[in-house]
């Protein structure tokens, strides 16, 4: 049994209710005679979980729900109103990239300042130095004030520090939505790698898909408890679901037309059929699909197949990374995938087929292709798909 490197038990975080400054002295005044204030938010309540080395969680929930403040506790940014949280080993927190970074002094000043405060020596940080410069692609500019420069840059460089430090648990609040696409691609990389490598992941994300990839435990914060704790697939699938109910009436916006420059999807075959208006099978058949994708830069692009119900709910959806395919080669810039539904199981009923062109590291959907589908048959089952069964 591998070493628990993080473990909360009914862990609480309150803050006193304060409107006016004679509130906050009230509140300040009670605490200091070691009695509650009177009214509270309470942010986080009876959160319990465990990650063991080498493990990665993802924390997921609606804004509000906690996630930041549950990180905060676990970096040790914040101290817990109630039950206890225990962290063994070193920590690095990405939580709010550069923050404490002085702008008046060169990225190169700070740069060794951040490094020597997450615990490397002065000889580790001379080592690292010219990596973290690569890292973060800054050149010339890393002995340029920081108040000079981009966010973006700066964000590059707070990670580029931490990814340099190598801890033995890394968390991270958003931070792949952060900094330009390409630094997102190598946040990604970076992260496959340190997990590879044998470290503990801590990732707040409202990205399911990057979830999913990343983690292999899920955590579903809602309201400032525990909503679904466990496996990833079956915590962001019962979170999509959630959210899929919630916004049932919403309308899914057009994609944009895409230029040769995009990964797009150049051709989509549904059951030998291409562009037609609607697609009528029978209840049961098998759905053979073929996908072409075209990528720019001739690096194998992902895809992503879907199945809705007619109104746009959604009903089944897989990845081809996540399941580990590789696509045929056609020719430059163009890449095949074939699949095949068996025995399909939807109802009779009108439904969409569609194909999602992504790029090789699935941080982005670039363009939608869909095909109507009817389904036809006789039956008096309810819902949308046929579940195998007997009576006894």
């Amino acid at each position: 049994m591998s070493q628990v490197l993080i473990k909360a038990e009914t862990l609480g975080k309150a803050y006193p209710k304060v409107f006016r400054n004679a509130d906050r002295m009230r509140s300040l005044l009670r605490l200091a005679v070691g009695r509650r204030p009177p009214e509270v938010n309470t942010v986080l309540s009876e959160v319990s979980f465990e990650v063991r080395r080498g493990q990665s969680l993802g924390v997921i929930g609606e804004n509000g729900a906690g996630k930041s403040t549950l990180l905060k506790l676990l970096s040790g940014v914040l101290t817990p109103s109630a039950g206890s949280v225990k962290v063994d080993g070193s920590v690095a927190a990405l939580l709010e990239l550069g923050a404490g970074f002085h702008p008046e002094y060169s990225g190169r000043d700070n740069l060794m300042t951040a490094a020597t405060l997450l615990g490397m020596s002065r000889q580790e940080v001379a080592e690292k130095t010219q990596e973290i410069i690569e890292f973060a692609d800054l050149g010339h500019y890393i002995d340029e004030p920081i108040k000079h420069y981009s966010t973006g840059m700066v964000v590059r460089l707070g990670f580029a520090i931490v990814a340099a430090r190598q801890p033995d648990i890394l968390i991270t609040d958003e931070v792949l939505a952060v900094g330009d696409e390409s630094f997102q691609k190598k946040c990604v990389r970076w992260i496959e790698q340190y997990l590879a490598r044998g470290g503990t992941l801590l990732l707040v994300s409202h990205s399911m898909y990057h979830v999913q990839k990343l983690c292999s435990q899920a955590l579903w914060l809602k309201q400032g408890r525990v909503q679904q704790y466990g496996d990833v697939f079956d915590v962001t699938q019962s979170y999509l679901a959630f959210h899929e109910r919630k916004t049932a009436n919403e309308k899914n916006a057009s994609p944009a037309a895409l230029s040769a420059e995009h990964y797009r999807v150049q051709r989509f075959e549904v059951n030998g059929s291409v562009g037609q208006s609607t697609l009528a099978i029978a209840q049961g058949s098998d759905l053979p699909m073929v996908v072409d994708i075209h990528s720019p830069d001739d690096r194998i692009p992902q895809v992503l197949i879907g199945l809705l119900r007619a109104d746009g709910t959604p009903i089944y959806g897989f990845g081809s990374e996540l399941e580990g395919i590789q696509p045929e080669r056609l020719e430059a810039r163009c890449y095949r995938y074939r699949l095949r539904f068996e025995a399909l199981s939807l109802l009779p009923g009108h439904y969409f087929v569609r194909a999602f062109a992504m790029d090789p590291e699935g941080l982005r959907m670039f363009d939608t292709a869909s095909q109507d589908l009817i389904v036809r048959g006789e039956s008096r089952e309810m819902g949308m798909v046929r579940l195998p069964h007997h009576w006894d």
